[in-house]
């Protein structure tokens, strides 16, 4: 008999988890937060969890009150806690998972911080790991040694295309050297679904120290609707940096299709810039840094993916189509 399924979602992604028990029809199990007067801070389960197949939603990106390094604590003592309560499985669904950026050492002797965190994971008990596009999707399954699941945007964009902008003639830009398959995998899906080519296209970056330099900029854009795609918004440079770019080569719009956008200071100037029509990102991380309305920014709820990766979890069944490889 299979274990039953529940679904737990920590209060700082509470609004996200509420979003992915309706897609799923299922209830959010209950548990209590508390926090103590030194800063420490305890979660539980009050549902009965033993023998269960238990999910966990909780984004770990920093703000608007808890640091990412906060969120990180409290993921992991909660998964302790459920594996101490008898559930049979754990999985930490972490659409955005902190600290997978610094995944490989850039300067001597530094930190392989995603190899920590999966040390981390696996020592509390989680059987898997499930997050939204992440920064390199190699890196993160190398790094862990329970099973992951590297999700992609890519079905969430493909959809919001096909009802916006199917009459377009689009070209696919990669911002960077590093996400050259990211770009590739939307521009096949999305050429596949529209029965049409779509074109690609490549700006040219190179960082040091802080400093972004590089001008060269190659693709199909010319009189085309250029789609920036790249795993998340920072401060922004690098997005404005391929918009001006795909504008001097001919296209007549840029839009940016980004899964996280965490709007860093500099990233609201950086939306104004005319070379910029549209930001389209999702809710994997809510936009609470931006302080100004804008109706260049659209958000898709990524909780109809996540639900679906979990329910196909659950039952077993493949997630091949819902991947980044």
């Amino acid at each position: 008999m299979a274990s039953r399924l529940q679904l737990f979602a920590l209060a700082a992604t509470a609004d996200l988890g509420r979003a992915v028990a309706a897609a799923l029809s299922a209830p959010l199990s209950a548990h209590e937060e508390r926090d103590f007067e030194d800063g420490e801070h305890k979660a539980r389960p009050l549902d009965d969890v033993a023998g269960a197949d238990v999910y966990i939603v909780h984004s770990t990106h920093g703000g608007p009150r808890d640091s990412a390094s906060d969120k990180l604590c409290r993921l992991l003592f909660f998964i302790g806690a459920l594996k101490d309560a008898g559930a049979a499985r754990v999985t930490a669904v972490v659409p955005y998972l902190a600290y997978a950026r610094k995944d490989r050492r850039t300067k001597p002797n530094d930190p392989v911080t995603t190899r920590y965190v999966a040390q981390m994971m696996e020592s509390v008990g989680t059987e898997c790991v499930v997050t939204l596009e992440v920064h390199n999707p190699a890196a993160f399954e190398n790094a862990f040694r329970c099973r992951t699941v590297a999700l992609t945007s890519t079905p969430l964009f493909v959809n919001h295309i096909k009802a916006h902008l199917a009459g377009d003639k689009l070209s696919v830009i990669s911002p960077d050297a590093g996400g050259m398959k990211r770009a590739e995998l939307l521009r096949e899906t999305l050429q596949a679904a529209l029965g049409h080519p779509v074109g690609k296209g490549l700006a040219e970056k190179y960082r040091s120290a802080g400093i972004v330099s590089g001008e060269l900029f190659v693709g199909d854009v010319n009189g085309r609707t250029a789609l920036v795609v790249d795993d998340l918004i920072s401060t922004g440079g690098t997005l404005l940096r391929a918009a001006k770019s795909a504008r001097a080569a001919g296209a007549t719009r840029v839009l940016a299709l980004v899964t996280h956008g965490l709007f860093m200071p500099g990233a609201e100037q950086v939306l104004a810039d005319p070379a910029i029509d549209q930001v389209i990102v999702t809710d994997a991380v809510p936009a609470f840094r931006l302080t100004r309305p804008t109706d260049k920014l659209i958000t898709l709820s990524c909780a109809p993916l996540l639900a679906e990766a979990i329910l196909r979890l659950h039952e077993n069944r493949g997630l091949a189509d819902l991947q980044a490889f």
